[in-house]
Formats: C-alpha cells, structure tokens, sequence
C-alpha cells in the first residue's frame, strides 16, 4: 500500500484483507471483493440493483470492475468512476481511504490518478501529462488498454463529474 495524496492510498488484494483500521476502502475488483459482497457466483445479471457497485455499511464500496483489452464502456464506468470521487470526497476529511484492486496498477491508481487530477494536485489538462506527473508518485502505475483508453477519451467528462 502506497500513500499517494493526503489521507488516499493505492493498494492491491493484500492490503484489503489487512482490514486497516480507520480506513474507508474501495474494492475495485470483481474477484474476489464485489462477488464475496453481493454472494453470487459465474457472472452477475446487469438488472441486479448491485451490478456495478455495492455499497456495505459506510466504509466499503465494492466495484464489478475488471481489466478489459477494449475501451471500459461508459454506460457502466461513469456511474463508477462518479461514485468513487463521491465515496473519497465523504471520507477524505476523516479518514484514510484505500483503493486497491487485485495487483494494484491499473484500476485502483487510475481511480486515485482522477481524483488527484479534480483537485489540481496533478495535471488535469489531458490524461497523458495526469498520468506523466502521477507516475512520478506511483511508480507501479501500468493501466490496462482499457482503462487507458477509456480514460484518455472521455477525460474531460471525468473532470466534471
């Protein structure tokens, strides 16, 4: 687990276990954490209320993201991506928040690299100069092709959701 701003934290599988003391965590994987959370096994049926994303208590929201060769689709990664930067604005104040998914370098900092791009503490002019300063932090920071490009195309919607 790496401190990457104030109080936000990028982590992998490991670190969630850990069950830090204190911290708000949000599981972006959908194995293990999004399955174990809802209960289900194989795939889950998009008409399901937690299909993307499944809220448990205050401190732990459970994401069915997966690593994807092909650009992450909108219709699934927005609502995501908008509730991740809600979920940290709550809890930043506060506590420590971990994201994490299971390696630790595509998903979880890609979601860290956002919110650090909305509060100015990167770049925020275009992914790649956000992703240039946030590798400087985050050395392990190697986004899968689909994130990148999900990322890079719809970078400018991202800032304002």
């Amino acid at each position: 687990m790496l401190q990457v701003y104030r109080n936000l934290y990028v982590g992998t599988n490991t670190d969630c276990h850990d069950e830090q003391l204190g911290f708000a965590t949000i599981h972006a994987c959908k194995e293990p954490c999004h399955r174990q959370a809802v209960g289900y096994k194989g795939n889950l049926k998009s008409s399901h209320a937690s299909y993307l994303m499944h809220l448990h208590g205050d401190r732990h929201l459970y994401l069915n993201m997966v690593d994807m060769d092909q650009e992450f689709l909108p219709q699934y990664t927005h609502p995501i991506m908008e509730r991740c930067m809600l979920f940290i604005d709550r809890h930043i104040a506060d506590k420590k928040v971990l994201v994490h998914c299971n390696w630790g370098i595509s998903r979880s900092p890609s979601i860290a690299l956002l919110y650090m791009a909305r509060k100015k503490a990167i770049s925020d002019i275009s992914y790649d100069m956000a992703r240039n300063d946030f590798s400087a932090i985050y050395q392990a920071y190697t986004p899968g092709n689909g994130i990148s490009a999900y990322l890079d195309r719809y970078w400018q919607n991202l800032l304002s959701i």
